[in-house]
């Protein structure tokens, strides 16, 4: 049968065994005039006052949005709150890209993200975890983390978070105080909550809030600087958006997330010699870093020794000249980090995600159908494959009549076995 991926912004079609498992999660319908129901959910908020009447004239405005990787429809919440702060200077509504450790949104793509409307009236700040100046010490978490955060965001007198909810494979969820750390934390704060000890915690793992040792340590971080109001999205595959939760940060975020987990958490009953995943298209699939995402949904429901297939377009590269990319090419295998990351303290940028891809790889055979020529492919430890059937092919004539599933909308479902 032929079945659509996401991939980039077109999607592509493959041909995969009639006898092959589909996981899709449960999507509810779009919201229709969705800015409106925005203002409404703002002036009917969860466990606060209605932002407007926590907004003063002459306040300074500062709004956490999410960066270029991510789906949020961002210019949607803009144009509601300025309908909100009717008559708001430019200068006093300040966007923040929450970049977290990710490169800075170029100014081409926030012309995709934002209309005229919302850039014309609005002031934009990128984020940079590595510019010192830009950042302040607040003190450190109970477990010692540093509290450093962008100083621009701290001296707003209104700070609003805004993300949108769906599983997230270490921090449990994305949004909610995500959009404050790492989205806006410097770099020693985002190393320290992704070290190895926390990344290998078998409970910072997709759908877990409840001791999950990074999700709490974020969350402490937005209790020591917390924001004041709080909007949160779901979305479905077309990134239209099918719920809004606003008010308390913690309140709302928590209701977010026990509807996602009932929308994108699917049980199966076993587990698969073959997974064939997506990492949901066009913005999380731009680059390898952010696939490793899906191929760690993918690895949970494939057997130990079993393959993954992964469909990424990779547009932007691993992306290249980054932190990742470095560490990738600094070892001659994965387990050789892993193994030097079990017996150091040192931190470095980007190095739970080479950890993430070390013990997924200890577990599967990964193939990659990506934009990325054969030799970053192999330089990322990979192996590059052009045609999907081919490969499919080859693994049927190793294990007779495998078990096979497709995740078309990869990490938008996160199939688990109990």
């Amino acid at each position: 049968m032929k079945i659509k991926m996401d991939y980039g912004k077109e999607g592509v079609f493959f041909d995969i065994p009639d006898n092959s498992d589909i996981l899709l999660p449960n999507h509810k319908k779009r919201l229709s005039n969705p800015k409106d129901q925005i203002i409404n959910s703002v002036e009917n908020p969860i466990n606060s006052i209605p932002l407007r009447s926590l907004y003063k004239k002459g306040m300074k405005v500062g709004v956490s949005v999410c960066d270029h990787t991510r789906a949020q429809p961002r210019n949607e919440i803009i144009l509601s709150l300025l309908k909100i702060f009717e008559g708001i200077k430019k200068n006093d509504l300040l966007i923040f890209i929450a970049t977290g450790s990710h490169r800075a949104t170029t100014e081409e793509e926030i012309k995709e993200i934002f209309d005229a409307e919302v850039i014309s009236n609005t002031t934009i700040v990128i984020h940079n975890s590595e510019i010192s100046s830009e950042l302040e010490n607040l003190g450190n978490t109970s477990k010692k983390t540093p509290v450093i955060l962008n100083k621009e965001w701290i001296s707003c007198d209104l700070k609003i978070t805004t993300g949108f909810v769906e599983p997230h494979f270490f921090a449990g969820f994305s949004g909610g105080p995500k959009m404050v750390a790492p989205g806006l934390a410097g770099i020693d704060t985002i190393m320290n909550l992704h070290d190895y000890d926390r990344i290998n915690n078998k409970k910072s793992s997709w759908g877990i809030i409840e001791g999950n040792p990074i999700h709490e340590e974020i969350s402490e971080i937005s209790r020591i600087l917390k924001p004041d109001f709080s909007i949160d999205l779901t979305l479905n595959r077309e990134n239209n958006i099918t719920g809004i939760y606003s008010g308390d940060l913690f309140t709302e975020h928590k209701i977010a997330c026990n509807e996602v987990r009932k929308d994108s958490m699917i049980e199966t009953k076993k587990l698969y010699d073959l997974v064939i995943t997506s990492n949901s298209g066009y913005p999380l699939d731009q680059n390898l870093y952010q696939t490793i995402k899906g191929v760690s949904a993918a690895s949970q429901i494939t057997k130990p020794g079993g393959y993954i297939i992964a469909v990424s377009q990779c547009s932007d590269g691993i992306p290249f000249n980054s932190p990742y990319e470095k560490l990738l090419k600094s070892v001659s295998n994965p387990k050789e980090y892993l193994d030097h990351l079990k017996n150091t303290d040192s931190l470095e940028p980007d190095q739970w995600q080479l950890q993430i891809q070390a013990q997924l790889q200890e577990k599967n055979k990964i193939f990659l159908y990506s934009k990325l020529n054969e030799k970053d492919t192999s330089d990322a430890h990979l192996s590059k494959i052009e045609n999907v059937e081919k490969i499919i092919e080859e693994i049927t004539s190793k294990v007779k009549n495998p078990s096979i599933c497709v995740l078309p909308e990869g990490p938008q479902t996160i199939p688990y076995k109990q």
